[in-house]
């Protein structure tokens, strides 16, 4: 049994945000019940209900000001709802504009989605019992009232444990990656399947940055960590910066895998590697563990002689088997060996941190700091206006939205449905941006709901106790939201049980016309929804796709200036613009990945181009490979070497990047391609250091001051040599996209 699994899942934050949640939600109508007002407390849940949906991670002043105005606007738009209740014509105009407003509240960021997802929540549930007069009035108070508890309650509960959701979430990025070191060291394995590893690893990529995107938000945008004075968050921080170095080091790793695979299988070396690589990611495993759950960890043993076993394994070899015909592949080889003793020393490094016991040096926090700070989010009001076209994405999702809404009541009315609103809240939970994203939810929700209804018949046939059915409603509920954020089938299925528990309690009776109305209401909605998101203005990513990969080749040429020119004399290394372009440039990648991936879930007709976008996702994920090399070389000054011969190189790469981009964006016009950079004196002084050495070993000589500069030389010069050939694919697989899409 893996029980390590288990306890990740306990410790994990999405656990204890699902009996976070469900405490917040409950709570009022149990306090409420004991002072039989038990129908006012289910308003309040309900208020709490909304709110929590905005209760997104992020900085403390970031989740005060959502769920603030979140908790006005849902009492707002509730008491709206209520009133225009009464008019059959003016309800359908209010579900029209109010769900293309709120569903246009995504300009502004994942937050303020959220907040808008939220309102439609209120706005939908307000159809189920409609009010009048004062009772309006009242249940709104009670609606703000909840969403003004949930808030205090959440934002009580991090001042009392602060660091414990930072510790979650840093074990999860401390898990991811060692889940994307294992994955890069299974190239090192016999026969790898390359195109199956590099798509899981770009999937790898995408969850790890999305990871570090929330870690500087909540580590570097929280006033008290930022400032923090405490022993706990400075190691936090150190931890965060330190598994960061660890996972550039790790995409430094790249080689020409299938080139050393013929040179060095017969020996063992790389499958020595790949055990070597295997048990680091157990060790990261157990690191990310630790922090997760508080405890300390210690290095293996066993790792260290696997380690010591490899360096002697390759130092036999250098010995038995390099000669004057295999000098550059050996150097690739010690660089592996290299960067594996190198990761062995930042693994045992954080195994140390997590017994909050070492002591640390922060003089390179307050760089951190100023490389991982994230801007004020853009709320100006023009974003909104700026986006009311049919350019922009959002617009089209939230017309969409609102047009699938106004279907959803109008059949709602003209069939008499009892429990139409069920259909709306389908629409809400379903519809999103993305049609592969609906696509998804739409069978997760269909699927989910059948077999949500057929567990909750079995449960209420053989369990008759009220106590019993009440336990086990709250346990759905927990699981429900536990799996909200990450296994939207798993969430439906808990929590249609949940729901139906729920009324059993509320109204004892036939549940049977319950279940049917469930089944039949939600399949109008996901129907409905299904028909917006492929006939009502769709975004299919065929069209937007030339837009990330412009943004991948703009952020790509700034990275690359960044650290290239850096490598030429008298120039000033600056490692935080390095990070702040790494940062970016790994962001971009995230982003194209995504939209690559929700791309091949589109009909095969909207599928134009794909494979030429396949091939650029997968370049890109190469070159930045390379760049994170170069970046380690400066940041870790391991490399010495400088020249003005690589002028040309830069030079002609940047070219590359610059009119593959014009091919996306620019007018029609020929397009002039860069010429090859003439290597000149640096080619011949590689040549001369190679013969050198070539001379130096046919007598002998294993460690001299030759092999140094040849290493340090060849080193940096072919990292450059690869980015030029991958600038040079990106600019062709661009010229081969765009004739494609004209054609």
């Amino acid at each position: 049994m893996n029980y390590k699994k288990y306890i990740n899942f306990i410790n994990g934050r999405y656990a204890s945000e699902g009996l976070r949640i469900t405490a917040g939600i409950i709570l009022p109508s149990l306090v409420m019940h004991y002072f039989d007002m038990l129908s006012l407390g289910i308003v309040m849940s309900v208020g709490a209900l909304c709110v929590s949906v905005a209760d997104t991670p992020g900085a403390v002043k970031h989740r005060l000001a959502g769920m603030f105005s979140c908790s006005l606007l849902v009492a707002g738009i509730s008491v709206i709802t209520y009133y225009s209740a009464a008019n059959a014509f003016l309800l359908g105009a209010v579900l029209f504009i109010c769900g293309f407003i709120f569903s246009m509240l995504t300009v502004y960021g994942n937050r303020s989605s959220s907040v808008g997802i939220a309102v439609m929540l209120i706005m939908v549930l307000s159809l189920q019992d409609p009010l009048q007069g004062r009772d309006i009035w009242i249940t709104a108070g009670y609606t703000l009232a909840g969403g003004i508890w949930y808030m205090l309650y959440s934002l009580v509960l991090y001042r009392l444990r602060p660091y414990h959701f930072i510790q979650q979430v840093l074990g999860d990025y401390i898990t991811g990656v060692g889940s994307f070191l294992k994955l890069r060291g299974s190239l090192y394995a016999t026969d790898p399947d390359y195109d199956k590893i590099n798509e899981q690893l770009l999937q790898s990529q995408v969850q790890i940055e999305a990871e570090q995107k929330m870690l500087s938000d909540l580590l570097f945008n929280t006033r008290a960590i930022v400032k923090e004075t405490t022993h706990t968050g400075r190691v936090l921080v150190k931890i965060y910066l330190e598994v960061a170095e660890l996972y550039e080091s790790v995409m430094t790793s790249y080689q020409h895998y299938d080139v050393m695979h013929e040179q060095f299988d017969a020996t063992g070396i790389l499958q020595d590697y790949h055990t070597v690589i295997n048990a680091f990611a157990r060790e990261i495993d157990e690191i990310g563990m630790a922090v997760r759950s508080g405890i300390s960890s210690e290095t293996g043993s066993e790792t260290i002689l696997l380690v010591k076993g490899a360096r002697k394994h390759f130092d036999e070899l250098r010995l038995t088997h390099m000669n004057e015909n295999n000098v550059e592949d050996f150097v690739g080889l010690g660089r592996i060996m290299k960067n594996l003793e190198d990761l062995a020393a930042k693994i045992k490094l954080l195994h140390g941190y997590t017994g909050y016991e070492i002591s640390l040096k922060t003089n390179n926090i307050g760089t951190a700091i100023e490389a991982h700070t994230e801007t004020s989010p853009d709320i100006r009001p023009s974003l909104f206006f700026d986006n009311l076209n049919f350019r922009s994405n959002t617009f089209r999702h939230a017309l969409r939205v609102s047009l699938a809404m106004l279907a959803g009541y109008l059949i709602a009315v003209m069939f008499k449905i009892d429990r139409g609103y069920w259909i709306l809240l389908t629409i809400v939970v379903i519809l999103k941006p993305a049609y592969a994203l609906t696509k998804k939810r739409n069978m997760d929700r269909l699927i989910g709901t059948l077999a949500g209804i057929i567990a909750g018949m079995f449960i209420l046939y053989f369990v008759k106790n009220n106590n019993v059915l009440l336990a086990l409603m709250v346990c759905f509920m927990v699981a429900s939201y536990t799996f909200m954020r990450t296994n939207y089938f798993l969430c439906v299925l808990f929590m249609t049980p949940e729901l139906l528990i729920f009324f059993h309690l509320l109204y004892p009776g036939n549940i049977s016309e319950l279940m049917q109305d469930r089944i039949i209401d939600t399949a109008i909605g996901s129907v409905i929804a299904f028909f917006a998101s492929l006939f009502l203005v769709p975004a299919w990513e065929r069209h937007s796709i030339r837009t990330y990969m412009a943004e991948m080749l703009q952020a790509n040429e700034k990275y690359y200036r960044t650290i290239a020119w850096q490598f030429t004399p008298d120039a000033v290394k600056d490692i935080t613009a390095i990070k702040l372009a790494r940062r970016n440039v790994l962001i971009v990648l995230a982003n194209l990945s995504d939209a690559f991936t929700r791309m091949l879930s589109e009909p095969k007709r909207h599928r134009q181009g794909i494979k030429n976008v396949h091939k650029f996702v997968s370049v890109n994920h190469t070159l930045i490979s390379h760049l994170a090399t170069l970046s380690w070389y400066l940041q870790t000054n391991k490399v010495s070497f400088r020249s003005a011969n690589l002028v040309p190189w830069i030079e002609a790469t940047t070219q590359y990047f610059k009119t593959a981009e014009q091919l996306l964006t620019g007018p029609n016009e020929i397009i002039v391609l860069p010429p090859q950079p003439h290597l000149g004196d640096l080619q011949d002084m590689i040549n001369n250091l190679l013969e050198k050495r070539k001379t130096e070993l046919m007598n002998g000589q294993l460690e001299t001051p030759t092999k140094k500069e040849l290493v340090e030389t060849k080193s940096v010069t072919d990292q450059f040599n690869y980015i030029l050939s991958d600038a040079s694919a990106i600019h062709k697989l661009c010229m081969e996209h765009d004739r494609e899409m004209k054609s």
